[in-house]
């Protein structure tokens, strides 16, 4: 487990001229935490219940200047436990209030940045900061995944282009099958995370921009557009997975067809010679054949012709 964390920027004895910090980092906040943000600058943190609300209504609110914000996280990269967790930002011209229940990628680049003095120190700055930071990752991991399901197919398809090579690879196909359909799982994650930021940056770039800068401003709309490429992107690789994933099981369908078929022809083949069998054994008394001094050479000549004939007629055919 995460143990609760309250973390300001600037720190006082960084800053000790700043009155007041620019961003406060909560991470698994507490009860009494969260009454000290109210109290000391007046902005009410939702506790976790609130922030994992579905409703629009929930996620986005807007007070005066004060923006409560709250999506899902759900990639896998930035889970603790199997459970999905939430993020929250409550942001004002004077404080950004940031509610996360685990590690998120980006926020220690921020932080890094912001010890160092490197990134300006305002609210909406560090929001735009971190929004970045968040789009720049699942951008990596679309890449990452669209990588693993390029090399998944060259594998899939690879081994059936020539037919006279191809061999039954049952385990090799369940592996990728198996690989194709994390890489979905982990897409299908991507995509709500994707969602909740376009949602984010949509309404943040839509209510504040009587008192954001302009800088700030087309930060917030770059990502915005970078957002919907990602989607575009996305649903691309949706497309992918999902022919993939109707060829493996074709493929798998069609090996599964030639057995089946490979077993029909074998018990075709062996009914005229089993019908052979079974007539001279039938011991009557009067069979000729008993009395023929190759009677018994005729009766297994004829059973080797009558499984040749079926196996040649396969063949020219083209069946086997």
């Amino acid at each position: 487990m995460i143990a609760p964390m309250l973390t300001a920027y600037p720190a006082p004895a960084a800053a000790a001229s700043v009155v007041k910090p620019v961003w406060i980092d909560l991470l698994q906040p507490t009860p009494e935490e969260r009454d000290r943000i109210t109290k000391e600058y007046g902005l009410h943190v939702p506790a976790r219940e609130a922030l994992q609300e579905i409703e629009s209504s929930s996620r986005l609110r807007a007070e005066g200047q004060v923006l409560t914000l709250s999506m899902p996280l759900t990639v896998p990269e930035e889970r603790v436990d199997p459970v999905p967790a939430p993020l929250g930002f409550i942001l004002s011209p004077a404080l950004l209030v940031s509610v996360r229940f685990t590690e998120v990628h980006g926020f220690a680049e921020v932080h890094a940045r912001l010890e160092k003095g490197d990134a300006p120190m305002d609210s909406t700055a560090v929001f735009a900061a971190l929004i970045e930071a968040m789009v720049d990752y699942r951008a990596d991991l679309l890449e990452s995944i669209s990588a693993q399901v390029g090399a998944t197919s060259k594998r899939v398809f690879a081994r059936h282009i020539p037919r006279t090579r191809r061999t039954v690879m049952d385990g090799a196909l369940r592996e990728m099958l198996a690989a194709v359909g994390a890489a979905g799982e982990r897409l299908s994650d991507i995509r709500e995370s994707l969602l909740g930021l376009q949602r984010i940056v949509g309404f943040s770039c839509e209510m504040t921009h009587d008192w954001m800068r302009p800088e700030i401003q087309a930060r917030l709309t770059t990502a915005r557009g970078d957002l919907a490429s990602l989607s575009d992107y996305e649903t691309d690789l949706w497309g992918k997975i999902h022919f993939l994933l109707d060829a493996i099981l074709g493929f798998i369908n069609t090996d599964q067809n030639d057995i089946f078929k490979v077993l029909t022809m074998v018990s075709v083949v062996g009914i005229p010679p089993t019908l052979i069998a079974s007539m001279y054994g039938m011991n009557f008394h009067n069979m000729p054949e008993l009395s023929w001094r190759y009677g018994y050479q005729f009766g297994l000549a004829l059973i080797l012709v009558s499984t040749i004939l079926p196996i040649l007629w396969f063949k020219w055919r083209g069946w086997w």
